[in-house]
């Protein structure tokens, strides 16, 4: 992929809706982590907390545009990016946490943390990246100030409008549909336009209906439990 073409625009604008949507809520292990320190050492911890976590992210993101470039590994990614955008949509979020009574502890808290939560992250960026390095630094430098700053704002933003995560599920979508029609073994099967845009315009629409479907299972139950427990 060439620099500053349309290709590589709409690839770091993908980057950045994905850690927007997966990336912010990410943030708020930090703050959990280190909430019974005193307010002087906080923003200690909040620096060498995202320090680490970042060079660690940066790490995994390129280990795994590497190992993207291995046959079957692009089909079997754009196949768990899929089901991480349906999870997007239908997955109540939680955020327990116990928090740590020391600097280094809640350091450590936090990279450990932001490792396991950031797994989604971490194959999202590499497979929207399309084997493009330049991208996957750009998308880690751009996922700083969320992980830092953004992410109060941004939780409060997709409460209210929810259509903000339809959209990010919809691009992690679009990417995982891209990542199966470029894998070499299924390649010579979406060259045809059609078939190519066919199967990311399918995928897209059947990972936001699951979702809608699923959302609208899980209200319905809620709604029935409480009018039990009304009774």
């Amino acid at each position: 992929m060439e620099v500053f073409t349309p290709e590589f625009f709409s690839a770091l604008m993908a980057i950045i809706v994905i850690d927007m949507v997966l990336a912010g809520d990410n943030a708020i292990v930090i703050g959990l982590a280190a909430r019974n320190l005193p307010k002087e050492k906080q923003k200690m911890v909040i620096f060498w907390g995202t320090f680490g976590a970042i060079v660690l992210r940066a790490v995994a993101t390129l280990t795994v545009v590497w190992l993207l470039q291995i046959q079957g590994l692009l089909l079997i990614g754009g196949l768990v990016l899929i089901w991480i955008a349906y999870k997007l949509l239908t997955e109540e979020k939680k955020h327990e946490l116990k928090s740590a009574d020391t600097i280094w502890a809640a350091v450590r808290t936090i990279v450990i943390a932001d490792a396991v939560m950031g797994i989604d992250n971490v194959l999202a960026v590499a497979g929207a990246a399309h084997g493009n390095f330049l991208l996957v630094i750009l998308g880690l430098l751009i996922s700083v100030p969320i992980v830092v700053w953004g992410s109060t704002v941004f939780i409060k933003l997709t409460d209210r409008y929810p259509a903000i995560i339809q959209i990010g599920a919809g691009v992690l979508a679009w990417t995982a549909a891209k990542m199966i029609a470029d894998e070499p073994l299924l390649k010579a099967y979406f060259t045809h336009p059609v078939l190519y845009w066919g199967l990311i315009v399918g995928v897209i629409a059947g990972v936001l209906l699951a979702g809608k479907v699923k959302s609208q299972r899980r209200k319905a139950v809620a709604e029935g439990q409480g009018q039990v427990v009304g009774h």
